[in-house]
């Protein structure tokens, strides 16, 4: 069975990791108890387009939304959009529902919510994700970290 190229990135930075097979899961809440962690803990991935060719990771928190005025106010950009899955797969090489930022080499804003605790992330492959120190992976990465997200709708 091939690794998944975010555990192997992850391993690559000397990340401590925990691997995760949660099965499928229809809902955060399925996510959150499958993985054995709180719902805020479970880290969406979003891929933002900011220009032509030009993507961003954003790392929100299970519980939040992703505030777009917050981060275009980050970014310094007026205009930003969620592609569509295809390009978003092809931006990133993972399918929607496995984007993590291990492995790619993408500017990332995480929400400032994620510090100081473990986080779950995909891994590029369906089926296969990783809790980590949240504080470990912005270390390793140097994400810009930020207020990005409102409470969820």
């Amino acid at each position: 069975m091939t690794e998944a190229p975010g555990v192997v990135a992850a391993r690559e930075r000397g990340l401590d990791i925990r691997i995760i097979h949660p099965g499928h899961v229809t809902s955060l809440a399925e996510a959150a108890a499958a993985c054995g962690v709180p719902e805020q803990s479970v880290v969406k991935t979003l891929v933002v387009r900011r220009g032509d060719q030009d993507y961003v990771l954003v790392l929100i928190p299970g519980d939040r939304s992703l505030s777009w005025k917050k981060l275009r106010a980050v970014l310094g950009v007026n205009r930003m959009a969620l592609p569509d899955a295809e390009e978003a797969k092809a931006a990133t090489g993972y399918a929607r529902g496995t984007i993590s930022p291990l492995g790619l080499e993408l500017p990332i804003v995480a929400d400032e919510r994620i510090r100081g605790r473990e986080i779950t992330l995909g891994t590029g492959l369906v089926g296969t994700v990783v809790a980590l120190d949240a504080d470990a992976l912005i270390a390793s990465y140097s994400p810009i970290v930020a207020d990005v997200t409102d409470e969820a709708r």
